[in-house]
């Protein structure tokens, strides 16, 4: 019975943030959304931002959009109608900001938040996120609450611990703005406000003139590279297979390549098979990768390490395929085959009809 009490009490664990008055949280406020653009549209886990912070009671929404060029003016007419519930989008049109850096993306947020007094402000977990949030937070000398996916109220929130196997209710009880990066997967965006055309939001400039550029040299952004293939992006697919040390070599990985291709889906990697070499660590899902949450997940070799399960335990249907009986990942998945990787894989890539 004491176990089962100490279980319980971990899974529903309340912890408050000390520090501040509990007065300065305001019942009405308003949120700005920190977002990302790329080809003159919002990137979707940004919009999964904007669904998070629907999720707070009687908040107006604002979206705040940097860069320069074309592009940034594209991204920033797709955000005025991409969402019914965004009121405004603020832009900041300047090439110190065209790169995704730190120092001068939180020196934005602070000077954004000056000016706006906001209520909230939210970005998704993912690097673009974790890289300028908790400076943001810095910055205006309060506490971030990360990796968030339930929102009770507005100053209740959910995020997961001990690798997603328990939930935790935190209490945010410091000054305004409540700053949170929330997980994607937990905030799925509904096609049609994606597609809504109606009522469009304002769009205005961010005053740039006071924007102070001093010691924004801490780090230099040298190059991008990205997967030059026709495979989707890992964290939106719908399909995600992924393999596992079991594989063996790089070159016996092109097996779960030809089997995504084949489905039209996302390639995975566990650590294991990342630290291996087999493939780079862009794929790699898990606690320290990314989290996905996909309409089908399927994983060959995989044995579900608790880090592992912590990146896609959250997929609507799970298929193992391991020849270990009693690997862990079993446990999770809603369907399950012990046999060979190497004869199954080849048997679903002959059975499979090819993509139309």
């Amino acid at each position: 019975m004491a176990t089962r009490a100490l279980l319980r009490a971990i899974r529903k664990r309340t912890v408050s943030l000390p520090a501040f008055p509990r007065h300065s949280i305001h019942r009405h406020g308003s949120t700005l959304v920190v977002a990302e653009h790329e080809g003159g549209v919002i990137k979707p886990p940004s919009l999964s931002a904007v669904a998070a912070a629907t999720c707070l009671p009687e908040s107006s929404v604002s979206v705040l959009l940097a860069g320069s060029g074309a592009s940034l003016h594209q991204a920033a007419s797709h955000a005025a109608s991409c969402h019914p519930s965004i009121s405004k989008v603020l832009v900041a049109d300047s090439d110190k900001l065209k790169n995704p850096l730190a120092e001068p993306w939180a020196k934005l947020v602070h000077l954004v938040q000056q000016s706006g007094g906001y209520s909230h402000i939210i970005a998704a977990a993912n690097s673009f996120g974790k890289n300028v949030m908790p400076r943001a937070a810095a910055l205006l000398d309060v506490s971030p609450i990360t990796d968030v996916t339930g929102i009770s109220d507005s100053n209740t929130f959910v995020r997961p611990i001990y690798a997603g196997n328990a939930l935790c209710t935190v209490r945010y009880t410091g000054v305004n703005p409540c700053i949170l990066t929330i997980r994607s997967t937990s905030f799925p965006v509904l096609q049609k406000s994606v597609d809504s055309k109606s009522n469009e939001a304002s769009i205005s400039q961010v005053d740039l003139s006071t924007f102070d550029d001093e010691d924004l040299g801490k780090s230099r952004y040298i190059s991008q590279t990205s997967q030059d293939d026709e495979r989707p992006d890992l964290g939106n697919a719908r399909v995600v297979v992924t393999g596992g040390r079991a594989l063996k070599s790089a070159e016996n990985f092109k097996l779960i390549e030809d089997l995504a291709k084949k489905l039209g889906a996302a390639v995975g990697a566990t650590r294991a098979a990342v630290d291996a070499g087999y493939v780079p660590n862009d794929l790699q899902v898990g606690q320290t990768g990314k989290i996905v949450a996909p309409e089908l997940y399927m994983a060959f070799g995989v044995s579900g390490a608790i880090q592992h399960l912590a990146g896609m335990r959250d997929s609507k249907v799970i298929v193992a395929v391991n020849n270990d009986a009693d690997a862990p990942i079993f446990q999770v998945a809603d369907y399950g085959l012990v046999g060979d990787l190497f004869e199954v894989i080849p048997e679903l890539l002959e059975k499979l009809p090819e993509r139309k």
